[in-house]
């Protein structure tokens, strides 16, 4: 049979936080459920009696014909009435009644009995029967008696049933709110909380009942207290309603959120809405109080705050970057125009610092940069800025000047403090600096003009010698023009991708067949087309330049080893120039050694060329060098033998394993059957020490033809191939291979 347990036949037990509520808290019966009835009487005829005449209700009715019995029912099935006679031969009906108020049986009892007393009559209703009926009772008394009994627990059990969804409404709702990842809560139309959700407490720091009675100001920040009124305030519903209102709410100290952030406040994003009785008492306002809820956005903020700011400023240095200096540069020649005042502009590239980055690594030149910075900004007033272009470039605006010499002793001051040692994690280090001046508004009233003609101003400095500062002047614009621009264009070159490898075959003039190639630079201008390296090497080495550029090439020379050894099969060997310079800076070894490792490229196929006159300027120091270049397993071939002055004299003692004769001897031969005694020493000399040999700038048959019978095999020059590009290069070689 069903029970009153299978009211919520799918709920087992509902959880919400710490509180259970299941199926010890659902009501008994239900409505549409058979009423079931338990006549207890020790008189058969009696029972036999009630049980005709109530089958006719359609009840579902048990029978007990003792106390006993009656005990054993309760104990094993459950009803909704019983019609209980107190006088039982085995036990008192009140003692029936006090196993039920003792096991809790949930039921109804009408005392149908004989016993007249008054006292029986009060015990009964005491112990909870709902009526009395004295024998002899009529049909209709009976049948009222059972009708109003049960209409009372129809009742009841409807008022059970709308408690019960009450309560688990409220507690869905309540579980809802407090676990909800905002704040909510609810004030009283003068602004005193009356409900705060469990989020508020933990984020906010207070116990709730802290906060029920408080005014809200006691959480709003001192500076948002005229925004926050309007929101706490809001008396709209709908869409005109507060929205997205942002305010600073106070914390209190040592709150999870304030140690996270280091601070006692959060960003909240608040929605308010008023709240209103749809009907209202005649005098009573409908306005009840504001509903809000306030999410965190403290963490959004400050990440927008990081990303504004690093859209600004330079991430290592954390100066203003050159969108910011170019903004506070037109601000301040607003303000001098203003003023009538003079402003100064600077540009400054430090001297050296490539030679330092690039020899101590790029780690101590971030560190460089930053103790550059320090010192620059201890020379500067409050209200002067100084920011990083980028590099080693940095530009200072220098406002309200008293007079324009006040310029000159900051510059003085810069030059100062950096030629004093840079300590970079125990190696000392050394810089200068170049620095241009220009003022508004006798060097140009606009920021672009402004910041042109200091740098115009800088790098007419670094054209005289680097190390000092110097105020524009019109005289510097066209001198300095072409050598400014050409440097900036060739710094720019690298970054732009202008420049490329070309290679010179070397060939051996018997079979014809390439066994080596000389690498050699192009610079493809955007403008002036394909530039030669007699070009612009020089002015590289005379500007600091040489080092990237060396860094460029080694890359992009392993890089096309490794593509025409995938493509033709072929390891030929390769010639590569480094200008004097570059074996000038500490671990230029390290570095080709680091390049050949990272292309996997075998260092026995390449050949560092390096010219003769490095031999003889400084013959120990050069016997170093290329000693430290034999020891990474490349080796050196000595470019345009022949040129130099007594160079003869130190050559058994260089570890060199090449000479190549240079071509302005190669271009004197004009008979084959001639007599060309310096080539033909070149050839003897080679041969007596068993260095490798190469002819540079053969351009005839005649001179290939005596080269080659004077013993001279290896030869290049525009006679067999022209310097040209990888992908021709390439398609000669897989024309060899097969």
């Amino acid at each position: 049979m069903p029970t009153t347990m299978n009211l919520f036949p799918k709920i087992n037990k509902l959880t919400f936080g710490d509180n259970s509520f299941g199926p010890a808290h659902l009501p008994v019966a239900a409505a549409n459920q058979s009423t079931r009835l338990l006549l207890v009487d020790d008189e058969p005829r009696v029972l036999s009696s009630l049980l005709e005449l109530l089958n006719h209700r359609h009840f579902d009715i048990d029978t007990a014909g003792s106390g006993a019995e009656a005990l054993e029912r309760l104990t094993s099935a459950q009803y909704d009435l019983i019609l209980l006679d107190l006088s039982l031969e085995d036990m008192d009906g009140h003692h029936v009644m006090d196993f039920i108020n003792k096991h809790r049986i949930e039921t109804d009892i009408i005392i149908v009995s004989g016993n007249v007393r008054i006292d029986a009559a009060i015990g009964a209703l005491r112990r909870g029967a709902h009526d009395f009926l004295r024998k002899p009772f009529s049909q209709h008394e009976l049948f009222k008696t059972i009708d109003n009994v049960l209409t009372q627990r129809r009742l009841r059990q409807t008022n059970r049933d709308i408690a019960y969804q009450l309560e688990l409404s409220e507690r869905t709702y309540r579980y809802m709110v407090d676990a909800s990842p905002d704040i909510i809560y609810m004030v009283e139309p003068e602004g005193r909380f009356t409900f705060v959700n469990d989020r508020a407490c933990q984020m906010l720091g207070y116990d709730r009942r802290e906060l029920i009675g408080q005014h809200y100001s006691v959480l709003v920040h001192e500076e948002d207290f005229s925004r926050a009124r309007y929101a706490f305030n809001e008396r709209r519903s709908g869409d005109r309603a507060s929205r997205d209102v942002e305010l600073r709410m106070v914390c209190r100290p040592h709150t999870p959120h304030a140690e996270n952030f280091n601070d006692t406040s959060m960003i909240v994003s608040l929605n308010a809405t008023g709240m209103h009785l749809d009907q209202a008492d005649p005098g009573k306002p409908k306005y009840i109080g504001t509903y809000g809820i306030a999410r965190d956005i403290t963490a959004r903020k400050q990440a927008e705050a990081v990303i504004l700011h690093q859209a600004y400023h330079d991430v290592l240095t954390n100066l203003p970057n050159r969108l910011l200096f170019r903004d506070r540069l037109g601000q301040a020649i607003l303000q001098s125009r203003r003023n009538g005042s003079e402003l100064a502009v600077m540009f400054i590239d430090l001297d050296r610092f490539k030679l330092v980055n690039d020899t101590l690594g790029h780690d101590k030149g971030d560190e460089l940069l930053l103790q550059v910075t320090s010192r620059l900004k201890g020379c500067l007033r409050k209200g002067d800025t100084l920011a990083r272009q980028g590099g080693d470039e940095f530009t200072v605006v220098l406002p309200d000047l008293h007079v324009r010499d006040d310029a000159r002793v900051v510059a003085d001051k810069f030059l100062e403090c950096l030629n004093l040692p840079f300590d970079l994690a125990g190696q000392e280090a050394f810089i200068s600096a170049s620095i241009g001046i220009a003022v508004f508004p006798h060097d140009g009233e606009t920021v672009d003009e402004l910041l042109r003609h200091a740098d115009v101003a800088m790098y007419q400095i670094k054209g005289q010698g680097k190390n000092g500062q110097a105020f524009y002047v019109e005289t510097m614009e066209d001198a300095s023009q072409q050598q400014a621009t050409l440097e900036r264009s060739l710094r720019r070159a690298l970054e732009r991708n202008e420049l490329e490898m070309y290679y010179q075959p070397q060939v051996d003039a018997v079979s014809g067949r390439i066994c080596g190639v000389e690498a050699l630079m192009r610079w493809n201008h955007p403008a002036r087309g394909v530039v030669l390296p007699d070009e612009f090497l020089p002015f590289a080495e005379a500007h600091g330049l040489m080092l990237p550029l060396a860094q460029w090439m080694l890359d992009a020379v392993c890089r096309d080893m490794r593509h025409w050894r995938g493509a033709t099969g072929r390891d030929i060997k390769l010639a590569l120039n480094l200008s004097p310079k570059y074996l000038d800076y500490p671990g230029y070894a390290e570095s080709i050694s680091e390049a050949l490792l990272r292309h996997d490229i075998d260092p026995a196929r390449v050949e560092v060329e390096i010219s003769e006159n490095i031999c003889i300027v400084n013959p120990e120091r050069a016997i170093s060098q290329l000693q430290e270049l034999g020891r990474i397993g490349v080796s050196v071939a000595i470019d345009d033998f022949g040129t130099g002055y007594s160079s003869l004299s130190y050559l058994h003692r260089f570890p060199i394993h090449t000479i190549k004769i240079d071509q302005t001897f190669v271009s004197q031969i004009v008979d084959r059957d001639g007599h060309y005694p310096v080539v033909l020493a070149m050839i003897s000399i080679s041969r007596g020490l068993k260095l490798n040999l190469i002819a540079e700038g053969v351009e005839t048959a005649v001179q290939a033809e005596y080269l080659l019978a004077n013993g001279c095999e290896m030869m290049q020059g525009h006679r067999f191939h022209r310097p040209m590009p990888l992908d021709a290069l390439l398609a000669i070689l897989r024309t060899q291979h097969h």
